[in-house]
Order: structure tokens, then sequence, then C-alpha cells
């Protein structure tokens, strides 16, 4: 098929385009910059520059195209600083799940494209109460944490136009595998803590995972949703160790839940000691997938081992390690 991935040059994109190739498929790629360019055209895509805001644009790009599917994968999130309040923190993106969401879906509809698969996103979503695992037919949170219900309403948005659509949504899991991932640099400092008990529950996914379930989801009908994650939903008492542990840094540290709503807010802490996890076992069965790393125990580091020696080769040197940023 020839596929129009928006958000190409992303964290997942970036994943996406080869594999897709690799399938026989033809990529056409969105990108927002000169450099971006460049990177999506390395990974073997058509580069479109595209503003995904700007409907006439999607339009025009999608019909110039003439794509079969089209993945969203687009989100602003390279660089941004997450504190108190993560609508704030992430508004662009969540303007890129509702106006980006609405303008490909109407693109799509006059081009007769029928494949749509969109990026949602499985931790923080589903009810913090019952069970610690979640499955797609488990209710999401009726009462949003402080700060979030604009994101809420964005990813609620974007699930209900895109199965309405007949399309499949992927909810998935917390990525790793690159080398800008947002916790490196709070882990190494010893930034993100222990909250209370850390009982919270999170289900990780390595981007080539999640890649690979993307790539098998354009090939299976609609509508539907998907918790995209590994096998392994645990508490941030066992995995938060283990990443410091493969990132060559000290253990984290504990602080009790009171301290840190002071410091952090109420939102941290519900999630740090009550967030839910997700079961990927649909996925597995409905689209035949299997995962490279089905748990971030070995996957933790067999991605961050290099990244941690690479550090200290250039500690030894008198210079500090260095990350890209999107």
């Amino acid at each position: 098929m020839r596929v129009f991935v928006a958000g190409a040059s992303g964290a997942l994109g970036s994943h996406l385009v080869p594999q897709l190739i690799d399938a026989g498929h033809e990529v056409i790629g969105t990108h927002n910059s000169p450099e971006s360019a460049q990177l999506v055209e390395v990974l073997g895509a058509e580069p479109v520059r595209l503003d995904l805001l700007d409907e006439r644009a999607v339009h025009t790009a999608v019909l110039g195209s003439r794509p079969d599917a089209i993945v969203h994968e687009a989100t602003a999130l390279g660089g941004v600083k997450f504190g108190r309040n993560l609508d704030k923190a992430t508004a662009a993106t969540l303007r890129l799940r509702a106006e980006g969401t609405d303008a490909l879906l109407a693109a799509a509809a006059e081009a007769g494209v029928r494949r749509f698969v969109a990026q949602s996103f499985a931790p923080f979503l589903y009810a913090r109460q019952g069970g610690p695992v979640k499955t797609e037919a488990d209710p999401v949170d009726q009462a949003p944490l402080r700060g979030t219900s604009k994101a809420f309403a964005a990813i609620t948005h974007l699930e209900k136009v895109t199965t309405d659509f007949g399309g499949i949504v992927l909810r998935y899991g917390g990525f790793y595998g690159a080398a800008n991932d947002a916790l490196i640099e709070p882990v190494r400092k010893r930034r993100l803590p222990i909250v209370g008990n850390g009982g919270g529950i999170f289900s990780w996914l390595h981007l080539d995972d999640g890649a690979a379930a993307t790539v098998l989801a354009l090939e299976h009908p609609g509508p539907a949703i998907y918790n995209i994650v590994d096998d392994d939903p645990a508490p941030v008492r066992e995995w938060l160790p283990v990443l410091a542990e493969a990132l060559g840094a000290k253990p984290p540290r504990h602080v009790p839940a009171w301290l840190a709503r002071l410091i952090a807010g109420s939102a941290a802490v519900e999630v740090a000691t009550q967030a839910r996890g997700s079961s990927n076992a649909k996925a597995k069965r409905e689209l035949g997938w299997t995962l490279r790393y089905p748990s971030w125990r070995t996957g933790f580091p067999a991605t961050y081992s290099a990244i941690a020696v690479a550090d200290g080769q250039a500690a030894g040197q008198g210079a500090g390690a260095t990350y890209a940023r999107d």
C-alpha cells in the first residue's frame, strides 16, 4: 500500500517508516523542519512538509499523495518540560490529537481512504479502581486527574472520531528505546523518586515493538481499539530501580506521598501510587503480534546499556554526554 504517515520523523514514526518499507509498503512521511525532512528521506520515505493544524494544507497533501492508508503518529512532545499541569505542557499535542485528527479524517474521506490508524495512550487512561491491569473493555477514567482534563478530552475525541470512521486506535504504552527518552535525564539525576508505596502500575513499550504492531494494524479491519503494551505491567517500585541500574545511575530516592504532593502536586502522586496497567492480550490474539521485548526487565538493560557505557567513557574523558532532541 501507499501509506501516508503523519509524524514520520517523530519517536514512533522514525521506527515505523523502515518497518513499513520492509513490509513492502511505499511511505509518504510528513515532517515540520528541514532537518526532519532529511531524516524522513534517509529512512526511505517521500518527505512532505505539513502543518496538521492547517486543514487546507492537509487536504492538499493527502489528495496529492493518493494514499491507500493513513497513520496518525504526530505529536509535539520533543523537548517538552512536564510539570504539575499536563494540559499546559502538552497543549500543542492536544491540538494535533483533536484538530489534526479531524483534518486527516476529512481528507481521508474525500480521498476515499478507508484504512486509518491513530495513536492513543494507555498509561493514566483507565479508571484508577478495580483490578491492577485493564483491558480495552474496561472504562476509562471518568474523573481525570487535576490538570489532565483537556488531555482526556483530546484522547476521547480522537478515539471516537477514528472508530466512527471505521479506523483503528492504538493505545500505546510508555515509550522507550530512543537515546533522548524523556525519563533518562531525571532518572540519572535522581529527580524521579519512588513515591509512597510506589504502587502505581505502568505498562511499557519498546518503540520497535510499537512500530511492529502498527504495521500489523494496517492490515486489520476496523473499527477497533488495542492496547499496545508489553507483557509485564508493573508498579513503579519494581521498574524504576531497574531503569536506574540500566542507565548506570544511583538507585531512586524514596519520598513520602505528603511531601511529593507539596512538591509535584496531587496528580503526580496519584499516578505514582494508583495508576493501572494494561493488557495486550487482544492485540496479540487478533493482530498476531509478537514482541521483541516482552518485558522492560530485559528491554531496559538491552536498550540503555550502550548509553550508560558511552556516558561513562565521556565522563572519563572529561566531557559530558549529549543526546539529540526531537
